[in-house]
């Protein structure tokens, strides 16, 4: 009780699926907030593609959870059932190593030799299974304009290399039994079987689905509150500043029609997957994930393939949207607002995605406090490269508060030292005449409420409206 009377709306900037176990709790625990929004991450449009029966979506999905050897949200969180996968990896790579696909182990489980091992195993079959379903995503749509990332027929598989941008790389594993040179994007039967059974765990699992319809509900790809405009990624740019058009079906959109036109695909994806559709809807949320103009992403390539399989870091990069280098631009920051509708003075745009380096000089405070980035790193796989454990923005009828928080050490430690999350406030903005209840966008809608009583009131004064006489 007391909490609800002290947050009043509770927004979430996304991101809360991967990088960390017990994404499937923390969904259980906003599921039962009595007051929640959230701004899709892209992480959380893959899940919710994996839900739309998106086989490219579950595939990664699949893959970054065993990359991390998060495993537990999949299995016991959500009832997925892996068994399938790891049949097939020991079927196929079985006295194979697969030593780049080893996890990076982010989360506190222990596990076996052996079951590190399987975890590889498990992750180069998914891996190689996702490069395929990408392919066939991509040459389905060249308006994604993707297909730079067709990268399975450029290797020689005799010669275990790969020509990218006129240079010739070898690769770190050239081991391919699933991959047919000729047609290297097609998935073998045992591979089409694997998806479907994947997939039918996926559709079926009802917390899952819970979970997912609960995002769309309560989730979109962006939001205007109290005249602030909150999204996750990003808005897309051209270099000098003008809203990028971004090609979707036959039509180009950008800015805000564009963030709108995507958030209704990302829902039909959703709710019309039921019916006997052949036009792939569901793609869509693929590229929301990694498309080099989707709004969630804002990067020109995920360069996966090349983090795996090359050596060379010259492959690695992927070069960020103009809105990067942009956002501490205070002129551009108050057009993005405008053109989203909001020109009070008072706007703020709040920012997610992308981690704020504190420990390396970054600011949180961009455009002279126009743009405020909240995300400092809340997962732990985060925290050495951010030096703290993520931000809380506070609006309330003061003004603007910025806190950041330092990492958790353990529930141990806590009550060793007698300490808790240390935390340190930033005060923003302060108001010089305290916020009331009606200057605010709830405020708005209980004046209307009000007007339309009172002329429901002078209507049944007035004899316009009969009353009922009881039985």
């Amino acid at each position: 009780m007391i909490q609800r009377l002290v947050i009043d709306r509770l927004h979430i900037l996304g991101d809360i699926f991967d990088r960390g176990p017990g994404a499937d709790i923390i969904m259980d625990t906003l599921v039962e907030y009595h007051s929640v929004d959230i701004q899709w991450g892209n992480h959380d449009i893959l899940w919710m593609g994996a839900a739309c029966g998106s086989d490219v979506c579950i595939a990664n999905v699949i893959k970054n959870s065993l990359k991390y050897a998060n495993l537990d949200t999949l299995e016991n969180g959500y009832g997925i059932n892996l068994l399938p996968l790891a049949t097939f990896s020991m079927d196929f790579y079985k006295d194979h190593p697969c030593n780049i696909f080893l996890p990076k182990m982010d989360c506190d489980k222990k596990y076996s030799i052996n079951e590190i091992n399987l975890i590889a195993q498990m992750h180069k079959a998914i891996a190689i299974i996702l490069f395929k379903l990408e392919g066939q995503v991509i040459l389905r749509h060249p308006e994604f304009n993707m297909n730079h990332r067709l990268l399975l027929n450029k290797i020689n598989y005799d010669e275990g290399t790969i020509s990218l941008n006129g240079k010739t790389y070898k690769l770190k594993d050239s081991f391919f039994p699933t991959i047919d040179p000729k047609n290297p994007y097609e998935l073998t039967h045992d591979e089409k079987e694997l998806i479907d059974k994947l997939k039918t765990s996926f559709i079926n699992s009802d917390k899952y689905n819970k979970h997912v319809r609960f995002l769309y509900s309560n989730g979109s790809l962006y939001l205007k509150f109290n005249s602030n405009l909150l999204y996750h990624g990003f808005i897309p740019l051209n270099e000098d500043g003008s809203f990028k058009k971004v090609k979707i079906a036959d039509k180009e959109y950008k800015g805000k029609e564009l963030l709108d036109k995507l958030d209704m695909l990302a829902r039909e994806a959703y709710f019309s997957k039921d019916k006997d559709d052949s036009d792939n809807k569901e793609d869509i949320m693929w590229y929301l994930w990694c498309g080099a103009s989707s709004p969630l992403f804002g990067k020109d390539r995920m360069t996966i393939f090349e983090q795996y399989f090359i050596e060379e870091k010259e492959t690695h990069y992927e070069k960020k949207d103009p809105y990067f280098s942009l956002r501490d631009n205070e002129d551009i920051c108050k057009k993005i607002l405008k053109e989203f509708g909001l020109s009070s003075p008072e706007s703020h745009i709040i920012n997610g995605h992308m981690p704020v380096e504190e420990k390396n000089g970054e600011s949180p405070i961009k455009a002279n406090g126009t743009l405020l980035v909240i995300d400092g790193g809340f997962s732990k796989a985060y925290q050495p490269k951010t030096g703290l454990a993520g931000y809380t923005l506070i609006y309330n009828s003061f003004g603007l508060q910025l806190v950041s928080h330092q990492p958790f050490e353990s529930t141990e430690a806590a009550i060793k030292e007698e300490t808790d999350i240390l935390s340190t406030t930033l005060l923003l903005e302060q108001v010089v005449n305290r916020k009331r209840v009606e200057d605010t966008d709830v405020g708005v809608t209980l004046k209307q409420q009000i007007d339309d009583l009172k002329m429901l009131l002078n209507a049944y004064r007035k004899g316009l409206i009969k009353q009922q006489n009881k039985i």
